[in-house]
């Protein structure tokens, strides 16, 4: 998908209402030749994000966005199609995390039927509200820099999230299989 029917798709049709900055992958979905949103991949939250199994940066990434209008497709199929897109478009890539926030009451569902791998529950960390907004940690720092200590900003403890694995390749599911 090009960045602009991305950064469309997060905007209307994701809880966030944003698109990160990090460096990504962009997969339209179309249904019956309508555009129905986008799955964005990307650099993730942390650069560490996959160096506890033992990968380099180059080596896996975040599913960041689901950002999808009303559509017909379950989403579990929609993620899997593009899983086989990115694997064919980034040759090095062993392994893709993502996490679903109970916050926005998600629980992992479209994970569990595609077969992820629950790997446990990540650390919580900062929020921010600002102006009647909650923000995420890195969001804000990126959209306010300086301000997290402002007067007219609120902190509080966001929620853990629950972090799944898709490996690619075999080997990299026989490594993950024991810490999932």
């Amino acid at each position: 998908a090009t960045h602009a029917a991305a950064k469309y798709a997060c905007e209307n049709w994701h809880y966030s209402g944003c698109i990160p900055k990090s460096k990504l992958a962009k997969f339209g979905v179309w249904e019956d030749g309508r555009f129905v949103g986008v799955l964005v991949y990307g650099v993730g939250a942390t650069s560490d994000l996959v160096k506890s199994y033992g990968l380099g940066q180059q080596e896996g990434c975040e599913l960041v966005r689901i950002a999808l209008r009303e559509h017909k497709n379950p989403v579990s199929r929609i993620i899997a199609i593009s899983l086989g897109l990115l694997k064919a478009a980034f040759s090095g890539l062993r392994l893709v995390v993502s996490f679903a926030d109970p916050d926005q009451g998600h629980h992992g569902g479209v994970y569990q039927a595609g077969g992820w791998l629950f790997s446990g529950n990540s650390q919580a960390s900062n929020e921010y509200i600002y102006k009647g907004k909650r923000w995420q940690g890195r969001s804000f720092r990126n959209s306010h820099k300086g301000m997290e200590n402002s007067p007219d900003v609120q902190i509080v403890k966001g929620s853990s999230k629950h972090r799944y694995l898709m490996p690619l390749d075999d080997a990299m599911r026989k490594q993950i299989a024991p810490l999932a």
